[in-house]
């Protein structure tokens, strides 16, 4: 839970003055602070990593600064460090029920090794992922953690079925990666608090909102006691959707999500000293004005500060008009992926514009959905085809690599917890580009080219770098004075 701040206290903490509040306005994001902590000219070289038709995420020879001798290229980029804007807490996937049984169908040998690569520091870092309260589409099979008959004071609640392979899978990744944060949501409640009375599709009961408020504290007590400690919850899984009945899922009405906030879930936390975060709508980008409405809504404000969103529907700039109200909002990107069928799910491009364009407009996270199916989109109790950062094959194990993968990985790997977004600009046509500056002081430009191969010249205080992108490639660059 977060006490709120007012603007007034917001921007007196940031430092951001009427010049700062004008810029944020003429670029993506609100910006932070406006003191440059990356004072000196760049010296040394930029070091380069590349995905394109035949190569991933690939060391590329090192470029070295020099100084521009003239005029300025029409492929440049500005990389300004002295405008800041929101910090990043990390990227990953969800850790869903089919996601842990088919890590789980792996030989220990194997999923060390698999695992090393996903969450190790060292490599693709993964540090923000997703677990799902009960079942989701991607499961072996539907439950909640109280099945039956009406049961509101949680008498039957259990959390039996994650013991089996969700909970050591989630205390695994954290034991390769300390850092792991885990957020949870619930794609249904136990049907008995639906008007239908099933967990698939349905509408919440308001008389069942104190009993529900108590489920989420009993699971994230639960879950705790196993070592695995949740460090924020989404009210469900895309509110406003109820998918025709066809799988686990449950309509929110916006006064419904706001009241539960307002009056249940936030203060039965508050009673029960949980200090897990809330995050409100966890749907796409074109629910902003509900999510406007629901922090305008009394009492709301006061448990959350957060909002999670999905890319499937609308444009991420539409993230800002929530900003644009309540500058001091946390963001954060939940859901994405392609189908396993789709031909573009081994395209990385697209992936890449995608988070930059994420990231441009104030998340401070990236999470994709779910971490692997197998071949056939399995497991699976919805009716989409699902698709994964990974897909395992059910027969001989071995696993393939989406372009998401390895779009999401030329950010995770190089963009480290508490770096902060700075600001970057260009007149250049087709290229996205997004920079940070890491704890350590550390630059890291992302550059995703969707055209024929082109030069791009990095400009930073004073110095530029001439960059070859080649066709249809990402590109990260990092620096480092040290």
């Amino acid at each position: 839970m977060r006490k709120r701040s007012t603007r007034r206290d917001f921007l007196k903490a940031a430092g951001v003055g009427a010049a700062a509040i004008a810029h944020s306005a003429s670029s993506p994001g609100l910006a932070l602070l406006s003191a440059s902590t990356m004072s000196a000219s760049p010296t040394g070289e930029l070091k380069m990593w590349v995905t394109d038709e035949d190569r991933r995420l690939a060391a590329a020879p090192s470029i070295a600064w020099n100084n521009p001798i003239n005029e300025v290229a029409q492929d440049s980029i500005l990389i300004k460090p002295e405008n800041k804007f929101q910090p990043i807490l990390g990227f990953g996937a969800a850790l869903t029920d089919g996601s842990c049984y088919l890590f789980n169908q792996l030989s220990a040998a194997a999923r060390e090794a698999l695992f090393h690569t996903l969450f190790h520091p060292s490599q693709m870092a993964l540090n923000v992922c997703r677990t799902c309260i009960g079942s989701s589409d991607h499961s072996t099979s539907v439950y909640s953690f109280d099945d039956g008959e009406p049961d509101p004071d949680l008498k039957r609640f259990s959390i039996e079925h994650d013991r089996a392979y969700i909970l050591p899978i989630l205390r695994q990744a954290r034991q390769v990666n300390p850092d792991l944060f885990l957020f949870s949501s619930p794609w249904s409640p136990p049907g008995w608090m639906k008007d239908n009375g099933s967990m698939l599709g349905g509408c919440m009961r308001h008389t069942y909102m104190p009993s529900y408020a108590n489920y989420f504290v009993k699971f994230l007590q639960a879950y705790a006691a196993e070592g695995v400690p949740v460090q924020a919850v989404t009210v469900q899984n895309e509110v406003d959707a109820d998918q025709q009945g066809l799988m686990p899922q449950c309509f929110w009405p916006q006064d419904y999500e706001a009241d539960f906030v307002g009056l249940h879930l936030g203060p039965q936390f508050e009673r029960s000293g949980v200090q897990t975060e809330i995050w409100i709508i966890d749907h796409n980008y074109n629910l902003w004005g509900r999510a406007i409405a629901e922090l305008e809504t009394p009492g709301v404000h006061k448990y959350t500060n957060a909002i999670a969103w999905h890319g499937y529907t609308g444009k991420p700039e539409w993230m800002q008009r929530v900003q644009a109200v309540f500058p001091e909002i946390e963001m954060y990107w939940t859901e994405g992926t392609p189908d396993y069928n789709d031909p573009d799910y081994f395209k990385w491009g697209s992936w890449a514009q995608n988070f930059t364009a994420i990231l441009q407009n104030g998340c401070r996270a990236i999470t994709a959905w779910c971490f692997a199916t197998d071949e056939r989109g399995h497991p699976n109790v919805g009716p989409y085809s699902l698709g994964g950062l990974l897909t395992i094959d059910s027969k001989s194990k071995a696993f393939y690599h989406s372009g998401e993968y390895w779009a999401l990985g030329h950010f995770s790997r190089f963009i480290k917890r508490g770096a902060v977004r700075i600001d970057s600009q260009s007149s250049a046509k087709d290229l996205s580009y997004c920079a940070f500056e890491n704890p350590d002081q550390s630059l890291v430009v992302v550059i995703t080219n969707p055209g024929h191969q082109r030069t791009c010249e990095v400009q930073l205080k004073g110095k530029v770098a001439s960059v070859t992108l080649p066709s249809d490639s990402v590109m990260t660059l990092t620096h480092s004075n040290a």
